[in-house]
């Protein structure tokens, strides 16, 4: 269900989406109201020491033709951390099959946070993801300021271990926890 109403929520954000002309559609404020509402929904159940992680997608990677851009993602970035939102993570596009990104290699989503964490008026915490496959980059983009969480997804579908990995690349082994068993296998 979760799953579902993010899709849909997210799915409302562009002015490319199903003509929906109700509450939930029209103008800006209309089409981020799902998103907003079901934002302040999950903080008013969810204990207030765990974090409340939103996903939007930060632009449908449309120049030539009105559709969400980056800088509407830093305005709802900032209504979202006003309901709860502790974090918005950036992901973009792929509404319809004509909207792809530029490039889409090394970092691709990291222009769409890092515009929106620089345009954003609050302090809400915002994540990258795309295409970071090596812990360098995960660690430059917040070492760098250009995101302040780096979120790995498809290059733990490849290596499970490579959060273990990355602490090692990165000199880090010294605040891995868990099982010595791993440490172990990991020589660390």
């Amino acid at each position: 269900m979760a799953e579902a109403t993010a899709v849909e929520a997210c799915g409302r954000i562009t002015p490319h989406d199903l003509g929906i002309w109700d509450d939930y559609g029209g103008d800006s404020e209309g089409r981020t109201r799902l998103t907003r509402e079901v934002t302040a929904a999950v903080r008013d159940v969810w204990p207030d020491d765990k974090p409340v992680f939103v996903r939007v997608s930060g632009t449908d990677w449309y120049d030539d033709r009105d559709s969400w851009t980056a800088e509407q993602s830093a305005r709802l970035a900032s209504r979202l951390h006003e309901v709860g939102a502790d974090l918005v993570d950036v992901s973009s596009g792929a509404i319809a099959p004509d909207s792809y990104p530029p490039q889409a290699g090394p970092n691709y989503q990291l222009p769409p946070a890092e515009t929106v964490r620089e345009q954003t008026e609050s302090d809400v915490a915002i994540g990258t993801v795309g295409g970071i496959i090596t812990p360098e980059q995960a660690q430059a983009a917040v070492a760098n300021d250009r995101a302040d969480l780096a979120i790995v997804g498809r290059e733990f579908r490849r290596d499970p271990y490579f959060g273990l990995r990355a602490a090692d690349a990165l000199d880090a082994t010294g605040e891995v926890s868990g099982p010595p068993q791993y440490r172990r296998a990991f020589g660390f």
